[in-house]
């Protein structure tokens, strides 16, 4: 095979994808929650064991890419990624985190949760947190929920008045825009699981010991109220999907999948920047001689 303007080893068609990740995940005008298929494998035909294989083979350039990311950051650079996770209880965002971002160097990850805000959060405005948390230059930011939680959890619960979240989509969307004129790329994953692999999920959690840590009761009160919070998501994906920034539904019902498709995704965004490495900024040969010379 050939290889990319920075050597990376070129690859077959869509590497066993029907169409590009992106091109089969994006959310699409008309997109529809309510006949979403939450176990289904968009663009993709050939199975786990296939999936997971390529996970792995594409791990070394996942990892390559973040590190000449990183590397940028830290010669100058402006650019950075950001990696949305947004979901309900057990969609699997712990797992992408550990599955999909845990194939990269740590130190150029900046990990952040957005539960309920402190004391100290609640007296700002609402992005006051999440602009504190984006990834400086050469990172990769995670986001496990984020900025949409005060259009969802705010939206569901009524913790503010509807005029004061309705004015929120618009406000989200320049945020958003301004953010990606500033270097970062921003990659949002809406993980759609149904509620019936929820439920077998949470039950798990309750037969097994070594899960109780993860069980929350507040779950089961949020699948009381799950058409409103699929009303909330839908408005989400109807009033927040960009150009600038679109989002992905990716089916969450299989755990392989989705970390199938969170890992080409963020792949694509890191191949997009066609990252090289920095150049020297000191004579390379006169320091080979002082080195040689000790």
């Amino acid at each position: 095979m050939g290889h990319g303007k920075h050597g990376r080893k070129a690859t077959s068609k869509h590497d066993g994808w029907d169409v590009t990740p992106a091109d089969a995940l994006r959310v699409a005008p008309g997109f529809d929650l309510a006949g979403f298929d939450h176990a289904s494998t968009p663009g993709w035909k050939h199975g786990r064991k296939a999936g997971e294989a390529l996970v792995a083979r594409h791990a070394a350039e996942l990892s390559e890419l973040q590190e000449r990311l990183f590397a940028e950051g830290r010669s100058g650079g402006a650019r950075s990624v950001l990696l949305v996770l947004q979901g309900m209880d057990t969609a699997g965002k712990g797992g992408i985190v550990r599955h999909v971002v845990g194939l990269v160097d740590p130190q150029g990850v900046a990990h952040r949760s957005f539960g309920v805000p402190t004391s100290e959060e609640a007296r700002h405005h609402y992005l006051w947190r999440i602009r504190r948390a984006l990834p400086r230059p050469g990172y990769i930011g995670v986001f496990d929920r984020s900025h949409y939680e005060d259009v969802l959890v705010v939206r569901v619960d009524e913790l503010v008045p509807a005029d004061v979240w309705e004015k929120r989509y618009d406000e989200i969307n320049r945020f958003e825009e301004r953010l990606v004129e500033a270097g970062t790329t921003v990659v949002k994953v809406a993980l759609l699981v149904s509620p019936e692999e929820q439920k077998k999920r949470l039950l798990e959690r309750l037969d097994r010991p070594d899960k109780y840590w993860k069980y929350n009761p507040g779950d089961v009160d949020s699948r009381l109220r799950w058409p409103a919070y699929q009303e909330a998501y839908q408005a989400v994906l109807d009033r927040t999907n960009t150009e600038v920034a679109p989002w992905y539904a990716v089916p969450a019902d299989r755990k392989w999948f989705a970390r199938l498709a969170v890992s080409e995704l963020l792949l694509d965004a890191l191949r997009r920047l066609d990252l090289g490495w920095p150049p020297a900024d000191f004579d390379v040969d006169a320091e080979r001689a002082r080195l040689l010379a000790t």
